[in-house]
């Protein structure tokens, strides 16, 4: 979400200006509309597009559902992520699958796009849900173009059908031809073909995707856009359409710090849904396009669900409640804490899910600081103790420290960093685990929580403070025998009075004249 970075941080800011108003005035609205379409354009959306999406914010923002709404700032942010959500696509699409198999896909775009690597990300996604994807090297043009496709293919654990060297060398027509029948014969019921691309727009290019289209008839025709090619976007998805035709969008590169706006146009001028998005390097960083999802990012509204969903195929729910048992019962090692650990890096980039939280807009900095090989520094250092040691923490004296952060490559303070936390963390989930509120280092206990962090000390017994030595002894007596000091039996106040609630509250002669004598009467 990177490439949306800076038309997030500009609408997020029109709207906080907008907040502070209780009702809004035509002016008020115009002026918002004005810096929605500054952010749009300089993020490079289409001005066609800015027009429309500009004019029908402008004329909802300022019709009935806002002057009558409760809170018309919050109503003007409804309709702007409404609208968002219609440029994007407006409802979500998924592959179309053949009756028959294969479902032949087909990869279209320019050089550089990323098809090659998308095709290996679609193939795990794919493989995944169950399927039997076959990868096509069809791209016989670029250089190390099919033997790029055999790691990916190798990566993802997909068959690679390249029965040409590439390099110049090969028909891509005949070798698509052929990945057809051999994915039958093989029982594949997903064919990928990676087509070739070019730097720019051709007609040598467009005439080749046309005759692989015309050859193997796809069911899916995919166009693969650079997210940061900037307002080219627009013009290169027009000149596919019109030359090969697509029937979906993929974004890739979507991680990239460049103005990404321009892919928000692509869907809307050529008509054809967004599938799915690419949001790293890794094969793992694909996910399908959900329009109301993307919107809610871009607005800093968060992404929640698209966060459980990852969660959900990293963890093991049999092993969380496993480890939710040596919580509870105070088993929870290291060793524990490792697999914790490698399962939250198995869903992805850190940075990319405390983005999908609704707010993180406002924790940009921590964020953009925040070091993903913290993770990796972390288990080095498990990784160098001993399953005795990760067994048992109290076991690692200096000794044993010093050797640990020699095997990681760190230093001896780190270690001791990383078990001041383990230590810390393992008693806050014991206390979540036995139904308490554990108490956050920096703050104080929370009222009301069944847990206060350590048991208060019994107080004091009070004593007599009475200069007079008799009296002194006297009320030490009365302490000792549980009565009130002063002779009284409620509790006392500042002036010698009984306690509310007391079972005698009315004062004593004594009492009265002594607070007269305080009032100076």
């Amino acid at each position: 979400m990177a490439a949306f970075g800076t038309l997030s941080d500009r609408l997020a800011e029109t709207f906080r200006n907008l907040r502070t108003r209780g009702k809004l005035s035509a002016a008020d609205v115009d002026g918002t509309v004005r810096e929605i379409r500054r952010a749009l354009l300089d993020a490079d959306v289409a001005l066609d597009v800015v027009k429309s999406f500009t004019g029908r914010v402008r004329e909802r923002a300022l019709g009935d559902e806002v002057s009558k709404a409760l809170n018309p700032a919050q109503q003007v942010v409804q309709i702007v992520n409404e609208e968002l959500v219609t440029i994007l696509g407006g409802q979500s699409r998924r592959l179309q699958f053949a009756k028959t198999p294969p479902t032949v896909i087909m990869l279209a775009g320019l050089q550089g796009a990323g098809k090659t690597t998308l095709a290996g990300k679609l193939a795990k996604h794919l493989k995944s849900e169950g399927h039997t994807p076959l990868l096509v090297a069809a791209d016989l043009q670029r250089p190390n173009a099919v033997n790029q496709l055999q790691v990916v293919g190798e990566q993802a654990g997909a068959t690679v059908f390249a029965p040409e060297p590439g390099n110049g060398v090969g028909d891509p027509v005949r070798v698509a031809k052929d990945a057809i029948k051999y994915a039958r014969d093989r029982v594949h019921d997903v064919v990928i073909v990676d087509t070739a691309g070019r730097l720019g727009i051709d007609a040598e290019l467009m005439k080749q995707a046309s005759n692989i289209r015309k050859a193997v008839d796809p069911d899916e025709v995919l166009f693969v856009i650079d997210a940061m090619i900037g307002q080219d976007a627009v013009a290169t998805a027009k000149a596919f359409q019109e030359g090969v035709d697509f029937t979906g969008v993929v974004l890739s590169k979507l991680d990239g710090d460049a103005r990404g706006g321009a892919a928000l146009s692509v869907a809307s001028v050529t008509g054809r849904p967004i599938l799915f998005a690419s949001t790293g390097e890794s094969l793992d960083d694909f996910e399908p396009f959900h329009p109301d999802r993307m919107a809610s990012r871009i607005l800093d509204l968060g992404d929640i669900l698209t966060l459980i969903e990852q969660a959900q195929k990293a963890f093991d729910e049999d092993e969380a409640k496993k480890v939710a048992e040596k919580f509870a019962t105070d088993t929870f090692t290291l060793e524990d804490f490792l697999a914790q650990m490698q399962q939250l890096k198995n869903m992805g980039s850190i940075k990319g899910m405390l983005g999908m939280l609704p707010g993180a807009k406002g924790m940009r900095e921590q964020l953009d600081n925040f070091d993903e090989r913290e993770i990796t520094r972390t288990e080095a250092i498990i990784q160098s103790m001993t399953p005795q040691e990760r067994r048992t923490p109290k076991l690692l004296n200096g000794s044993r420290r010093l050797r640990i952060a020699r095997g990681a490559g760190t230093t001896v303070t780190e270690v001791n960093a990383l078990v001041n936390r383990f230590e810390q963390a393992a008693k806050m989930m014991k206390t979540v685990a036995k139904g308490g509120v554990p108490q956050v280092p920096g703050m104080g206990p929370i009222p009301g929580a069944g847990y206060a962090g350590k048991p208060k000390q019994q107080q004091a017994k009070k004593k007599s403070r009475s200069g007079n030595p008799a009296k002194r002894a006297a009320e030490n007596a009365a302490l000792a025998a549980g009565k009130p000091a002063g002779g009284s039996s409620g509790g006392g106040s500042g002036f010698g009075l009984g306690a509310a609630g007391a079972q005698n509250a009315t004062p004593s002669e004594e009492e009265l004249s002594a607070l007269q004598r305080f009032l100076g009467r």
